[in-house]
């Protein structure tokens, strides 16, 4: 049985900070993925809150994207396009919800973790924050999280951090590329850099804010038909002889 992880919501001077957290490097079943989606809906209809923040638990990995023991028990295609739709679900609700999402990037980010931190609206990293997609080392491809990280990095960059599927690249090199908006030498200089940018943001005029929000993502309407799509891709692609032969080396190390 997988692990469910944990979900929190605090609120602060406006602020809803929201904090996932796995046992498996802060990975996500699907059942925390829907959890994150409603949450993130939730708030964005809530007057009380002007802006959110999203950060993982721990001072380890930020995300190591969809858990790994339900992408192994996939078996046909209508369980492989559930299987790749939940970071879909959460990347569109980022993408509608009104309110600014700042992403708070502590550590290592691998595969949909990196999509979280391109879905985030401004990011703070660390410099032990270095990121990968490893999907194609494995059959599949990061097909569903590709508009998101390709917006902010550009296709050039994605294109060398999706075939380079073994490399880890710097924390940066992703701020180089845009992924991150600013990058810290610790958490603790995180935390404050984080704290001192959301509590002047928070002073800001809401409508302001929420017509910037909407400005940012222009032109992103067809996603709620094309990361659906894509999850189909991959969905087949878990199915294939190459990925099932894949998935068998990864389980025997």
């Amino acid at each position: 049985m997988t692990t469910p992880g944990t979900l929190t919501v605090d609120r602060y001077n406006s602020i809803a900070t929201i904090t996932f957290g796995h046992p498996s490097g802060n990975s996500f079943p699907a059942g925390l993925l829907q959890e994150l989606t409603e949450t993130l809906e939730n708030l964005g209809s809530d007057d009380s809150v002007a802006l959110i923040v999203l950060k993982s638990e721990g001072d380890g990995p930020f995300c190591a994207g969809a858990s790994f023991d339900e992408l192994l028990a996939v078996s046909n295609l209508e369980q492989g396009t559930l299987f790749f739709s939940g970071f879909a679900n959460v990347i569109n609700a980022m993408r509608r919800c009104p309110k600014l999402i700042i992403g708070r990037i502590q550590g290592k980010t691998v595969g949909g973790g990196v999509g979280l931190a391109a879905a985030c609206d401004y990011a703070f990293a660390t410099e032990q924050a270095m990121i990968k997609l490893s999907e194609l080392a494995i059959g599949i491809g990061p097909f569903v999280i590709a508009p998101a990280v390709e917006r902010k990095i550009g296709l050039a960059a994605f294109s060398e951090l999706t075939l380079c599927a073994t490399d880890w690249k710097t924390a940066f090199w992703a701020k180089e590329k845009g992924l991150y908006q600013n990058v810290l030498k610790n958490i603790e200089m995180l935390d404050d850099a984080l704290a001192e940018f959301t509590q002047r943001l928070v002073t800001y005029n809401p409508e302001a804010l929420s017509q910037m929000k909407k400005a940012l993502w222009q032109n992103t309407d067809h996603w709620g038909t094309l990361l659906y799509e894509r999850a189909a891709i991959s969905g087949n692609l878990v199915l294939s002889d190459f990925t099932k032969n894949a998935l068998d080396q990864f389980k025997k190390k």
